[in-house]
């Protein structure tokens, strides 16, 4: 009976040892689960930034670059840094009245518009990631700036920092400011020198005597080119004169060649002179003859034209009188025919007559008269006996 008494203690005790295992687990994994929620594991580096993960245990480093990196709360720590270029302005020191503006090696003061480009260095973040602050603007680079660009400006003078050694003062503030950025693990990209702001009484001043060093350059510069031009234009003068003369000895030397040529030259052109005259009187001969013979030409055709036109105009002629003689013979023929018509139509003679006299006169054909007198006498309204008497008068005034 006790024995089976300690076997109930002994299972009831085992319960409920495993029931508090189990809760202390699942209040564990809540505890896990809740911090995983509120501080996730996982972050993501973005373009060109780089992470350095610290291990709170092993005290070790890692670099990570563009992507997810895993971080686990209160075992890991990252650090991000960017890679791209920053710029770093000394606002408080552009301005001649500013808070702190720069000295020249005279006292005076004046502001200066610098722009310092930067990046750290990606080789050597993970070494310096322990000793970089958060701030690295303002404790590294700016401390660093300061101290280099106050000291370099106090070497040199006013002008020389407004206008005739600004490359000179880049350089000199890049080369010392670069050794105390590449100490922290920052590498210098580039030094611009902007606006000089200057005191104004001290810019009029500066700018009448830049203006007048101008004009002296200028009258230096013209005076000098005067002298140039005074030296070309003698070197020219000289150049042609001996052009000239070169010139004058190449025209003697051409005529004289170009008698010489025309002497040996007339040596053949005096027989050829001659030849031509022969040649032209010969022509001239052969001309006059040829002429001559075209004047007998001339002449023989144009009594041959003579006799040719006398005998074709006598042969006109006789044509001519052929046809005149034909026309009488056919007028005469005709004159026997209308003759023999008249004869036989008396009235005829009547009718072409009032043919003849107008178109506007009407023709009457009347009985031709009994006494054989005139036809129109019966029209006038004349007796038969005065119509007989008057051929009749007619007929012996004829014969006075």
């Amino acid at each position: 009976m006790l024995s089976r008494l300690m076997a109930a203690v002994r299972a009831l005790g085992r319960a409920i040892f495993s029931g508090r295992a189990i809760l202390l687990a699942l209040l564990a994994a809540g505890g896990i689960a809740y911090g995983l929620y509120k501080h996730p594991p996982m972050e993501n580096l973005a373009h060109g930034e780089v992470g350095i993960r610290s291990n709170r245990l092993f005290a070790g480093t890692t670099e990570f670059h563009e992507g997810p990196v895993l971080v686990l709360p209160g075992l890991h720590t990252l650090h991000r840094y960017s890679l791209r270029d920053r710029v770093y302005r000394p606002v408080q020191s552009s301005q001649a009245n500013g808070e702190a503006p720069f000295q020249s090696i005279e006292g005076l003061s004046l502001g200066v518009d610098l722009s310092i480009r930067y990046a750290l260095d990606p080789a050597r973040i993970a070494i310096m990631s322990n000793q970089l602050p958060d701030d690295i603007d303002g404790e590294v680079v700016q401390p660093a700036v300061q101290g280099v660009i106050y000291k370099t400006f106090t070497r040199y003078t006013v002008k020389e920092i407004f206008s005739s050694k600004r490359g000179e003062i880049q350089q000199a503030i890049a080369d010392e400011l670069k050794p105390h950025l590449a100490a922290d693990g920052i590498l210098l990209r580039e030094v611009q020198m902007g606006k000089v702001d200057l005191p104004a009484d001290y810019r009029a001043g500066m700018e009448k005597l830049l203006a007048e060093e101008l004009e002296t350059e200028k009258m230096q510069y013209t005076l000098a080119l005067k002298e140039q031009q005074v030296k070309e234009t003698g070197l020219e003068a000289d150049a042609d004169k001996l052009r000239r003369e070169k010139a004058a000895e190449a025209a003697g030397s051409e005529q004289v060649i170009a008698a010489r040529a025309q002497e040996e030259a007339m040596q053949h052109v005096l027989p050829f002179k001659q030849k031509q005259i022969e040649q032209r009187r010969l022509e001239a001969e052969a001309d006059k003859l040829a002429r001559v013979k075209g004047a007998e030409a001339n002449a023989e055709a144009r009594r041959i034209e003579a006799a040719g036109e006398a005998d074709s105009r006598q042969k006109l002629a006789d044509a001519e009188a052929y046809r005149l003689e034909r026309l009488d013979k056919i007028a005469s023929a005709q004159m026997e025919r209308d003759g023999e018509v008249l004869s036989k139509h008396p009235l005829l003679i009547q009718k072409i007559m009032a043919d003849k006299l107008s178109d506007k006169i009407s023709v009457i054909i009347a009985p031709p008269s009994t006494s054989g007198g005139f036809i129109g006498s019966a029209l006038l309204g004349q007796s038969t006996a005065a119509a007989a008497a008057a051929p009749a008068a007619a007929d012996s005034q004829e014969n006075q």
